[in-house]
């Protein structure tokens, strides 16, 4: 498997500086072009949806808030 890397390694090393030093030329022939696309009708889907009534409110409450008292062991 290193051995297999290692290569890929070197291909690639030996691909980039061909290119920089110019043994390798690329260059764009043609330029990319989307294909055209015509959409003509259709329609979106229609839902209808139901919830539920939620109502929020408020209310005064006493709630016991214990303590927590921490010791360093010594």
């Amino acid at each position: 498997m290193r051995a297999i890397l290692m290569l890929l390694v070197i291909v690639v090393l030996v691909g980039i500086a061909a290119i920089s030093l110019g043994y390798i030329n690329v260059s764009q022939t043609r330029t990319a072009e989307l294909p055209k696309i015509d959409v003509k009708g259709g329609a979106a889907p229609a839902f209808d949806v139901k919830t539920a009534n939620v109502s929020v409110g408020q209310r005064n409450e006493v709630v016991a808030v214990p303590t927590v008292n921490v010791q360093k062991p010594r």
